[in-house]
């Protein structure tokens, strides 16, 4: 065979495996004016779109949204919640938006709580699950005894999935944790509540109300710090989920007085209280 014939069957061999070899790895190949054609990529998911009139609503929770001492002295007062209530005064979250509502919270319940109170909720298909959990978990006898950051971020993260797994389009307004230490600052100047205060009520932020040494500021700064912790843990989570929307810390930096803590244990929220955590809430919900 002529020598060119032999180099010209060559090339065309070479140039085959090439084109073959390029196509069996997944390869981009060069376009007819030289430039390499992008491989299609699937497009994102599209963010669900925010229903600002969810047609009920569930809540989840302490004695906050159970509406403890909102009423009578040391009684649930569920028709004053700020989530499902139907006092007048408060109009809640439920009466503002106009849609029926059940109240899953239990006075005292902790963050660990919260996954079975979810699982509750969940089976009522909800369009919206309120949450308002952490004041127990920083409230304890002793700051050594409040909850674990990363207890309370693995049960938070439960009680999510014990959502998701039964009611996956169920939106969720998440509130930050009140601000305790300013709890302390506002409830101090009154004669009653210090004195309530002395029967036990959280003792990790509350007690010796009146001391302002060393230990005592520090002890307070701990539970401060850790309620901190808890709205970081609260925030990042909800962000996690494309369906959840956290307060953005409005319940905590809200500048509470007097008139928002209950006569009976200047700790938990007066009707102005739950009326003022109704508005907050209403306020993130339908933007």
């Amino acid at each position: 065979m002529p020598a060119i014939r032999v180099r010209s069957a060559v090339a065309m061999w070479v140039t085959a495996v090439a084109v073959a070899a390029a196509a069996l790895s997944g390869c981009d190949t060069p376009s007819e004016g030289g430039a390499r054609r992008a491989s299609p990529r699937p497009s994102p998911s599209p963010t669900p779109v925010w229903d600002r009139s969810p047609a009920s609503v569930a809540a989840v929770g302490d004695s906050i949204t159970r509406g403890l001492n909102a009423c009578v002295v040391l009684a649930d007062c569920p028709e004053a919640s700020w989530a499902t209530g139907t006092d007048a005064q408060v109009r809640s979250l439920a009466a503002r938006l106009g849609t029926p509502g059940w109240n899953f919270a239990r006075s005292g319940a902790r963050m660990a709580e919260l996954p079975g109170q979810m699982a509750r909720a969940a089976a009522r298909k909800p369009g919206l699950v309120t949450v308002m959990a952490g004041a127990n978990d920083a409230c304890r006898d002793s700051a050594r005894l409040m909850t674990p950051v990363a207890d309370f971020r693995a049960s938070f993260e439960r009680a999510m999935r014990e959502l998701r797994e039964v009611s996956p389009t169920t939106q969720v307004y998440v509130s930050s944790v009140p601000d305790l230490k300013r709890l302390w600052s506002e409830g101090r100047g009154n004669p009653l509540g210090k004195q309530i205060w002395k029967l036990g009520l959280c003792r990790s932020m509350l007690a010796d109300a009146d001391d302002l040494g060393t230990s005592a500021e520090q002890r307070r700064a701990r539970v401060d710090e850790r309620v901190r912790a808890y709205n970081t843990v609260l925030r990042d989570v909800c962000a996690k989920d494309a369906r959840c929307r956290y307060d953005g810390g409005a319940v905590f930096s809200y500048r509470f007085t007097g008139e928002q803590l209950s006569p009976w244990d200047w700790f938990h929220p007066s009707r102005n209280g739950q009326e003022r955590l109704a508005e907050i809430a209403y306020r993130v919900v339908t933007a």
